[in-house]
């Protein structure tokens, strides 16, 4: 069962490893080296997590031609984009 206090010590970890990816990249770079070396500092920290996952999307019951792409989600409860 997930908890909110599993939750919140998830997001402070999650939040740890951007701040860390920060301090060592430092600002201006493109999106997709920041989220490389998130990945990287997650897996550091034994996060686990898919990337660019596909997620179907309905509205009232009907399914969308379309697919929702998260950057990272992470440990199948927190999706990042």
């Amino acid at each position: 069962m997930i908890t909110k206090k599993y939750l919140d010590e998830l997001t402070y970890e999650i939040i740890g490893s951007a701040i860390e990816v920060q301090k060592i990249m430092g600002r201006g770079l493109l999106e997709s080296i920041y989220l490389n070396c998130l990945k990287i500092e997650l897996s550091n920290r034994n996060i686990n997590f898919c990337s660019e996952m596909k997620i179907p999307v309905s509205y009232k019951e009907k399914d969308l031609d379309i697919d929702l792409r998260c950057d990272l989600f992470v440990e199948n409860c927190l999706l990042s984009n």
